[in-house]
């Protein structure tokens, strides 16, 4: 298969295939022909296999420390499971720092809708976000945007 024929059936894009080979986490044959890629059922299989990995949030280093271990013959197995057991409370704590951004984001929106607009006047770019601190924001961006807002 080549580069693009790997890459379709694998749900990848070409340039992702090219990066992989270069990397060394999947291999190809040259074509003395035309000097093309070729890549066979088992460049395919780890190229799924990485897709995969990569969904669940394995890094493309331990994807390669999983395949390191299968290609010499060792389960690799225990290893996913214990890097997937630091990767869930890894992901809750970004789940729970997104959500308080949200939440910042929110209550700025909120404050926002009720502050008029400012105009540029060398001192202020927009007052919104230079008087944001995310406490009594609309109290104090209404003080002291005065002189910037229409």
């Amino acid at each position: 298969m080549r580069v693009s024929e790997i890459a379709k059936k694998a749900l990848v894009t070409p340039d992702t295939v090219r990066h992989y080979t270069r990397i060394g986490l999947i291999s190809a044959e040259r074509n003395p022909d035309n000097d093309y890629q070729l890549y066979d059922n088992t460049a395919l299989q780890r190229l799924k296999f990485i897709r995969q990995a990569t969904e669940l949030g394995f890094s493309l280093k331990q994807v390669e420390n999983i395949l390191q271990q299968s290609d010499s013959g060792d389960s690799p197995c225990p290893m996913v499971r214990d890097l997937l057991q630091q990767k869930v409370p890894e992901t809750k704590a970004k789940i729970a720092q997104l959500q308080a951004h949200l939440a910042k984001m929110e209550t700025a929106l909120a404050a926002w809708e009720s502050m008029p607009d400012g105009v540029p006047n060398g001192h202020s770019i927009c007052c919104l976000i230079e008087d944001w601190e995310g406490v009594s924001l609309q109290d104090k961006a209404l003080e002291d945007c005065h002189d910037g807002c229409k």
